[in-house]
Order: structure tokens, then sequence, then C-alpha cells
């Protein structure tokens, strides 16, 4: 940190602050992301940290790094806003598993969490030293993370960042968030507990990002949903997988019920005319899902999937049916 910065930002050189600020702007995103389950919604409190930290520059006495000091400020940024917006959902959370035969229930109007590319976690190693990938380690990124502490409260969930994937000392965690050590503890404990329900033993399944086999499994994938291969489909699905589809409702458990909705539904209803095109979210293998309507010459943004891979077979399929998540993940408008 460049002390003639900080010293030039506080007399109130605005150029001086962003130079500041600038290097931190994408890891901010993440914790927000974090904690709030949504690209919007963490762009929205990064906006909020940097207005903060401005107003707020004099006191910032350079008795711990900067970073940590924007991380503070940008955490009760979130706290704020989950004060005033909706927890993130996740299927399973709010439906009981679907008949495959049945079809999708329509788009419910609820907070859904978002998927977050690849694109957005290349960032280069923060200025303070701490590695790239103690900051967007997979296990802290992954879908199966996220929805797993979108269930804790608020203040819980940001212990839990502090503590655990930031590595935050109980004192350092408390200062930050205005709580005893006592406090503090307590929190981490209880939200271990409410995540050992939720997220798998086999931690150790998971690197820090796709593996080659990952890469295989989507290549795949795309090669049997493009020849609309039901049977090549189900082969790469754990006997447990899940199939969800937010903004729906709707969700699968099991391969025989999502080979029922592959082959009735998918293939069978919706027709063969499908394009896929390979991408990344959350540290996971993902696709873009192309439809052509009947008479159409053009494929449309229909969908974008991300496979939770465990053991070279996929167990959760991700179905975002939200097209308009196609401009995040900088893909085509049509095919």
């Amino acid at each position: 940190m460049d002390d003639s910065l900080v010293v030039a930002a506080q007399a109130g050189d605005a150029a001086a602050f962003g130079r500041l600020i600038e290097p931190f702007r994408r890891e901010l995103q993440v914790h927000c992301y974090r904690m709030l389950g949504s690209i919007e919604d963490a762009e929205d409190a990064v906006q909020e940290t940097h207005l903060r930290a401005w107003a707020r520059l004099d006191g910032y006495a350079g008795r711990g790094t900067f970073r940590a000091w924007l991380y503070s400020i940008a955490t009760r940024a979130c706290l704020d806003l989950l004060r005033r917006r909706k927890v993130r959902s996740w299927p399973p959370d709010v439906a009981s598993p679907s008949d495959p035969r049945m079809h999708p229930a329509p788009p419910v109007d609820l907070a859904w969490l978002q998927p977050y590319p690849d694109t957005l976690l290349a960032a280069p190693a923060p200025p303070d030293g701490q590695p790239e990938s103690m900051v967007t380690a997979k296990e802290t990124i992954e879908l199966a993370f996220l929805a797993s502490i979108q269930r804790l409260p608020a203040r819980q969930r940001a212990v839990l960042i502090l503590r655990d994937v930031l590595d935050w000392s109980a004192g350092d965690t408390s200062a930050a968030l205005d709580m005893s050590v006592v406090a503090v503890n307590s929190a981490l404990q209880r939200a271990h507990a409410t995540l050992a329900d939720y997220l798998p033993s086999d931690r150790d399944l998971w690197t820090g990002h796709s593996s080659e086999s990952d890469r295989q499994t989507l290549s795949r994938l795309i090669d049997a949903w493009e020849r609309s291969d039901t049977a090549a489909l189900v082969a790469l699905l754990r006997a447990d997988a899940r199939l969800v589809m937010p903004p729906r409702p709707t969700w699968f458990a099991g391969r025989d019920a999502i080979e029922v909705f592959l082959r009735e539904h998918v293939f069978g209803q919706m027709g063969s005319h499908w394009l896929l095109r390979p991408t990344a979210a959350n540290r996971q293998p993902a696709f873009a899902l192309y439809r052509q309507q009947i008479g159409a010459l053009d494929h449309r943004p229909f969908a974008l999937g991300v496979l939770d891979v465990s053991g070279g077979r996929i167990s959760e399929l991700a179905m975002f049916t939200q097209p308009e998540l196609f401009d995040r993940f900088e893909m085509p408008d049509l095919l």
C-alpha cells in the first residue's frame, strides 16, 4: 500500500482514492456476491462500499490493512441490503420434487440465486499478498456452497465468510461486525451445524478450478444434447442427481426422473433443435443453451446450464431459464 496515495486521498484527491480502491474491486464483488447471491446486488453493494469508504476515509488510520478496512465496510453494506431484500432461493428450498411427466411450473417471482461468470473471477492477486486462490477457491464459490449459506441468517453468513473464507481471526471479525468474540464463535458454530445438513462431506473432491475430467463431462453433455441422445445424457448423471430450473420452482430428484423429463419433454414436446456453447460459472463447467423454434432460422437463448460434477458424474444440473443472463456471460444473442 502506497502511503502517499492514502494521504492524497484523505486530502480529497479522488483520483488517488480510485487508484487505492480499484485493485480490490473484483474481489469485493465476489465477497458481496457470496453474501447476497446476486450479481446485480453485489454490484450495488460494491458501489455503496466505494461511497462509504470515500466518505469515511479520514477514519482509516492504517492500523490494519486497507483491504481489511474495505471488507469491513463491504460486509456492513451487504448486511444493510439484506435487511431490505429477500433471501436468494433455490428450488429444493421452496418446493417438493416434481413429477417429470407434468409440464414444468411457470416462473415464480422470487429472489433466486444467480450464477457468477468465471470471467469475473479471473482477478490478479490482491496487493496485500493474499493469493487469488484464497479469495475465489472453488469450494467457496460453487453453487452448492452459495445455496447452502443463503439459508443462514445474515449475520451468521457474514461470520462464516469472514472466518472460514477470508481466514479472519475471531477478534478481527468481532470488530468488523460490532459483535463480541463470544458471539462470533457462537455464530460460527451454529453456521457450521446448519451447513453440515446441506453440504457434502467429501469436500476433498472439490478442486480450485474445473478439472480436465469436468471439461470432458461438459463436452460429452454438449454432444449428447445436440444429438437429443437421452441415454447418453443420463449416463453422465449420478443416481441421486438433481435437475433444478430457477426461476421455476420445478426440480427433479434422481436419474430416473430426469431421464423421463429429458426424453418426454425436452427432446419430445420441445423437439430436437438445440445448440450448446461451453462457458464456466462459479468455477464449474457450464453451457449456454439455444433453441430453434419451429419455422425459425436462428437459435435463440433459452437457458444457462451449470454442472456440479463429483466423482466424474453430474450430481446437479442447474438450468437457469433466464436468457437475460447470456449478456453477463458474453454469449451471443443468436446462433
